[in-house]
């Protein structure tokens, strides 16, 4: 495989560093000495500077994710598959000493209030996020706003837990986070059948 470019090493060296401590802590500095990059290369490949490698680093990463969410789905029911899916996530955030975790996530943390272009970046990763776990609830036989309610529940709670899980350097709240998702699942199924009763596990 072939050593990847100036430009890529500095996405994937910007991507690393805010999954780790954070856009407002990172510089540019330390960007090209991750990246292994000469100083001036960042100004090379992006003019405007950390604004604009943020910009890209959203959206790349906002790809990968989605891949890596997109083939976990495509073989997970949603009818009984989220807890794993959840312990999975916090067994990965637990190999990696709860350093790294979604760099979506924390650069929307801090950029929500104070840069409206990285907010509107940031949304329109989270919205297709939401689009796709929208799709994968529609495997089940409910509604379509059902669907979509769904889908806002469960990335709200993984978010969520990841900032939990991080904090507490605990896999408990991912956990507890996935099998609360299951029984909103397991509800909302019974309610679509007209069931009152508790649906089967």
């Amino acid at each position: 495989m072939a050593e990847p470019g100036t430009r890529d090493r500095i996405l994937d060296a910007t991507a690393e560093l805010y999954r780790r401590q954070g856009m407002s802590a990172t510089g540019l500095k330390q960007i090209s000495s991750a990246a292994r990059a000469p100083f001036g290369s960042i100004y090379h490949h992006f003019p405007g500077g950390k604004e604009s490698i943020s910009v890209e680093v959203i959206r790349s990463e906002g790809i990968r994710y989605g891949r890596l969410v997109g083939a976990q789905l495509a073989d997970t029911d949603p009818r009984s598959g989220i807890p794993a899916l959840f312990e999975n996530a916090g067994k990965l955030l637990e190999s990696q000493d709860y350093s790294e975790a979604c760099s979506i996530e924390t650069i929307a943390l801090e950029v929500a209030s104070t840069n409206e272009r990285l907010r509107h970046e940031a949304a329109t990763v989270f919205e297709s996020w939401l689009v796709q776990l929208t799709a994968w609830f529609g495997r089940l036989d409910i509604a379509e706003e059902q669907c979509r309610r769904l889908a806002t529940i469960t990335l709200t709670a993984l978010e969520g837990a990841f900032v939990l899980c991080r904090t507490l350097r605990s896999t408990e709240p991912i956990t507890i986070a996935g099998q609360a998702i299951h029984d909103v699942v397991r509800a909302t199924l019974a309610e679509a059948a007209g069931d009152a009763g508790p649906a089967d596990p």
